[in-house]
């Protein structure tokens, strides 16, 4: 099964999102990420059906957002306690976050592995 990869920025007005592959030029752009998510699979499958392709399903489509958006919009996760969880510097976790350090890809599939674990984690947890 084909997937298509999208980038995910942070813009003045919302968020846009555009695709890494040169042979696909689909971009869209939404006030927030659930608008985003709507419009990236609206135009991808204009463009397939333009192409006259197959059309994407949602479990195609895979989304790649920077740090500074991820907890911007994912405001909940705390990066100050993620640093400790993952046994980070919080200052340079903090760095990451405010966009004054570009992280590596080894420390970003550090950070991506642990909010993925808490996920994980959440999901089989049940409140009395």
């Amino acid at each position: 099964m084909k997937k298509y990869k999208f980038i995910i920025e942070r813009t003045n007005t919302g968020y846009s999102a555009f695709t890494e592959d040169d042979n696909l030029m689909v971009s869209t752009t939404g006030k927030n990420l659930a608008e985003l998510k709507i419009n990236m699979f609206d135009a991808i499958n204009l463009y397939l059906k333009e192409k006259k392709e197959t059309l994407a399903t949602t479990e195609q489509i895979i989304f790649k957002i920077d740090l500074p958006s991820f907890f911007d919009f994912y405001s909940v996760i705390n990066a100050k306690a993620l640093s400790r969880r993952i046994n980070m510097n919080e200052s340079l976790l903090s760095q990451y976050v405010t966009g004054k350090k570009e992280p590596s890809e080894k420390q970003i599939s550090r950070i991506l592995t642990g909010v993925k674990e808490l996920g994980k984690e959440l999901m089989q947890l049940e409140i009395a």
